[in-house]
Order: C-alpha cells, then sequence, then structure tokens
C-alpha cells in the first residue's frame, strides 16, 4: 500500500504519529520499499486493447434465506474456499528491480526525518548513510489477470521506478512484464505479459457493495505468496490525503506491505478493488485498509491501453469541506457541498463564472456532499466534457454548465477546514495592504492580519494572514469589516490568504 513520498497533509499526520502506508513490500535489505511515494512510472506506447473479461454470472456463492419476521435476510458465510479455488489462479506476484534517486542522507526523498528509518542510520547495507546518488532496490506486489491473453492490473507504486518486472503465476511460471503505463493519480497501473489462455478475474460492480458486505483479499504480504485475509465494507466512497481522485473502498480485511495491486473480491466472488492503502502508526496492517474502486482502474486501464497514459479532467478550484459552522454562516442547513476558497484565473470554472464563497452541491445532477465527491468526479470525467453544477451562492441556488479543462494545465487542489471555534467576538487586529504589498503578493484587495485573539485564534488564523473576505464579500478596509459584523453573526466564514494559498476559516461567535 502506499506512503510517502508525502504530501503536505500526510506529513501532518505522519507527524502525529499516523502514517499513510504502501502496502508493496521491499526486499534486499530495503524497508524504504515498504512505503511508497507515488510517482508515475515512463509508459511505452500502447498496444492494441485486450479483449473484455466475460461478463458470464455463475450460480451465487453466497446462498440467501428467506426474511424473518423483522424483515432481516440471514445470509450464509461466503464460501471463501471457492473463492480461492476458483479465482487464486488469477492472482500474481509482481517483482521489480530499479533504482530510486536518494537525498543527500541516502534515503529516498521525503523519508530524511522519518522516525522509522533514524534506526537504521549508519548500519552498512542500510539506507540512511551519507552519500546521495542512485539507490538500488527490489520490491514486491501483487496484481491480478483480467484477459487471457497477458493483461494485468496492479498498483502504480508497485512499478515506480522499476527497470526490470517479474510476474509470478500461481504454478510458479515466471515471465518477463511490460508496463504498458502507470496513473500516479489514482496509482493504477497496466502491465502486459506473453502468455496465452491465462486464468481470469470476474469483475464486479463495486456500487453494488454496502457498508458489512463480506470481502475477501489475495496478495503476497511480506512476500508470501497467495495469502488470503477476509473481513467486511467499513465504508465506501472514502477520500484520502493526497487522493483526490479515487473515492476508496474502506474494509478491516487485513492487508500489509506485498498486498498492493492485489484483488479485493466481494462474497460472490466477483473482483470489486484494488488493494492500494492502508493507515498504520507501525508500517503494518492495523484494521484500516483502503482500495480502488474497480470502475475506476478499468476506466484508466481503457485510457492507458489506448494511448499509454490517463488524462484527467481539471475545473480549476481549490475546494474545502464545510463544517456545521461554515454552513450556517453560508446559508446552509446542512454542512453538504464543496465549499470554493480560491479559483484560478483563467480556469474552466473562472471562465464558467464560479466564484470564492460558491458551494458546489451538485455534479449533473447528483449529490455533492463532501469536497472529496466533487474532486472524484471531475479527476475521473475526460477533458473537455461539459458538466453541469448547482451552485450555491448568496443564499440561493443556481445552475451552471462548465466545459472542463486539462489536470496536466495545473492540479487542482484541496483545502481542509477541520476547526469548530467558539467565542464572542473577532479577536482580530487589521489594516489596510499598501500598494507593494498588494503587488507584491498579486492582490488586488484585503487586509494584513497584525494581531490575532479570541476566537479568530482559537480557530487558527494567525498574524500575518490576509484577510481577503467575510462570509464571502470582499474587503478592503477595517469599516467595512465593521459593517459585515455589525448585525452580529453567529457564524463567520472568513476568507484568508497564507502562504499563497486560500481557505475559509469558519469562526463561531455565539
Amino acid at each position: 500500500m502506499k506512503t510517502p513520498t508525502l504530501k503536505p497533509l500526510a506529513a501532518a499526520l505522519l507527524g502525529a504519529g499516523i502514517a499513510i502506508v504502501g502496502s508493496a513490500g521491499a526486499i534486499n535489505f530495503h524497508p524504504s520499499e515498504w512505503f511508497k511515494g507515488k510517482s508515475e512510472s515512463a509508459a511505452p506506447a500502447a498496444t492494441a486493447p485486450a479483449a473484455q473479461v466475460a461478463a458470464n454470472t455463475p450460480s451465487p456463492v453466497v446462498p440467501v434465506a428467506p426474511s424473518n419476521a423483522n424483515g432481516i435476510v440471514p445470509v450464509a458465510a461466503p464460501n471463501y474456499r471457492s473463492i480461492v479455488k476458483e479465482f487464486g489462479p488469477a492472482v500474481v506476484g509482481v517483482t521489480v528491480e530499479g533504482t530510486h534517486k536518494a537525498s543527500a542522507e541516502g534515503l529516498p526523498p521525503g523519508f530524511e526525518d522519518d522516525p522509522f528509518f533514524q534506526f537504521f542510520r549508519g548500519i552498512p547495507g542500510m539506507p540512511g548513510r551519507r552519500g546521495g546518488g542512485e539507490v538500488p532496490f527490489k520490491g514486491m506486489g501483487s496484481g491480478f489477470v483480467i484477459s487471457a491473453d497477458g493483461l494485468i492490473l496492479t498498483n502504480a507504486h508497485v512499478v515506480r521506478d522499476a527497470k526490470e518486472v517479474t510476474v509470478k503465476l500461481q504454478d510458479r511460471r515466471e515471465y518477463r512484464a511490460k508496463v504498458l503505463g502507470a496513473d500516479a493519480a489514482t496509482d493504477v497501473a497496466v502491465l502486459r505479459i506473453d502468455a496465452k489462455s491465462l486464468p481470469v478475474v470476474r469483475l464486479g460492480d463495486p456500487k453494488q457493495i454496502e457498508v458489512g458486505d463480506p470481502v475477501l483479499a489475495i496478495g503476497a504480504p511480506y512476500g508470501l505468496e497467495q495469502t488470503a485475509t477476509q473481513g467486511i465494507v467499513s465504508a465506501k466512497g472514502r477520500s484520502l490525503p493526497g487522493d483526490a481522485f479515487v473515492p476508496f473502498i474502506q474494509t478491516d480485511a487485513a492487508v500489509n506491505p506485498g498486498n498492493s495491486g492485489g484483488p479485493l473480491f466481494d462474497g460472490a466472488g466477483n473482483v470489486i478493488g484494488i488493494n492500494a492503502q492502508i493507515y498504520s502508526q507501525t508500517g503494518g496492517y492495523q484494521g484500516l485498509s483502503f482500495a480502488i474502486p474497480i470502475d475506476v482502474a478499468l476506466k484508466v486501464k481503457d485510457q492507458i491501453v489506448a494511448h499509454g497514459k490517463a488524462s484527467h479532467a481539471r475545473l480549476g478550484v481549490q475546494i474545502q469541506d464545510l463544517n456545521q459552522t461554515l454552513a450556517e454562516s453560508f446559508g446552509l442547513n446542512r454542512p453538504d457541498g464543496a465549499l470554493v476558497a480560491n479559483v484560478a484565473p483563467g480556469s474552466p470554472a473562472a471562465k464558467a463564472g464560479l466564484k470564492s464563497g460558491d458551494v458546489i452541491t451538485e455534479v449533473n445532477g447528483e449529490p455533492v456532499t463532501r469536497s472529496g465527491v466533487l474532486s472524484s468526479r471531475i479527476g475521473l470525467a475526460s477533458p473537455g466534457d461539459k458538466v453541469k453544477l448547482k451552485v450555491w451562492r448568496d443564499k440561493s441556488s443556481r445552475d451552471m454548465e462548465v466545459k472542463l479543462g486539462s489536470v496536466e494545465d495545473k492540479s487542482e487542489q484541496t483545502a481542509s477546514a477541520d476547526d469548530d471555534s467558539e467565542g464572542a467576538r473577532l479577536g482580530l487586529a487589521l489594516r489596510p495592504l499598501n500598494r507593494s504589498e498588494l503587488n507584491r503578493a498579486k492582490l488586488d484587495h484585503g487586509l494584513v492580519i497584525e494581531d490575532v485573539d479570541g476566537p479568530a485564534a482559537h480557530a487558527g488564523v494567525q498574524p500575518g494572514d490576509v484577510l481577503l473576505a467575510v462570509n464571502g464579500k470582499p474587503v478592503n478596509s477595517v469599516d467595512e469589516v465593521r459593517g459585515l459584523m455589525k448585525d452580529k453573526p453567529k457564524n463567520v466564514a472568513l476568507l484568508i490568504e497564507r502562504d499563497g494559498e486560500r481557505l475559509f476559516v469558519p469562526i463561531k461567535l455565539g
């Protein structure tokens, strides 16, 4: 599963004792490869599209009994033995060899201060010695065959920086694999081996699963071949820091380093996801595993097979989640939607008329409950697609149509706001920006926050931040702020800029 190179939010979690860990286990005395950093592999020219997996549906593995007097349908345990026997031969081990560019400390980028590696510093043969340059590595992951002529799905982080990829079948035959392409944004990679009449998995529909449904994972944790673990779906549509495009399936099936790229089966033996990440404080499984929905992976696969790479759409906004305080400050009853903190100049969003302070509540008629839902739906669309948005602005709803751009132009960013602040007054000491400060910061308005206490300090506002708007209304003077506060609102949303980034900070005043 996955870990650094850490993005800012992931780094904050690591600092708090929580790491996002990749399951691609490393060997040859390189524990650094138990943790992965996403990086797109070079994509050779694509071959012709492979035949799709047959959609035949055998008899259900899970027998269903009649419902009882309370309407509850008792379901027998899935026949995991049957699933492993039928589809285990389609699960493969993936071994990779290559080199990583090391830091000055001889560690992969982003790991210099990782406490895990402090223990290994100075030990011969271990990372952490001074030098830099290229560091050789060997790693292991998992994958599964989706077409009988040798098309295989795995994680992009499994084959990251790999110069040689070997696939090992259950019957111990080994093949040199070609990486058709790897998409770092979704962590999906497609391999091909020169083989015929291979056993294949049966693909399912992740939209049909519900929380509580049984699941089975097969892979090679720590290099132990053909290991099966079971659990249940514990959440759906999970959005993780640094993974804006993927609505992960969360399970409690035990997944460890080496399981990366292996299949997640439902109780009927259909593959519904690719095991990709775990949350861990130790580097090993601690009860939370995350899988990429198979429909997401197949869409990426189709693009890679056809073009050698995947393309993702871009809206051009910086967004964040709402909480109850922010929702009330914008006149919403529920904290549903994606709050627009910033709109990139010249972006598709700017051309469509989206503004900072808008709340996007629907995409193509489907509700947006959190910012991650919007990011996933936009990111998995194609550049040039037109989407219909329902936007909440000035306490009323309106419809907009946006023609999406390409994420290659500039990546969409996601901010987060998790503060629930309490207090009586704002607690801000403000002054207008002078012309040179405006030019230097590339702003056309705003107030410098020179001092902060009370509710604003409690909410995380800092001296040096620039206040741009209050409840979506741009401010250019202290009097304008006072005018917006004269009705003594119970909740206020401040739009601030800090280090070139914008976000709304909710403040609860009463």
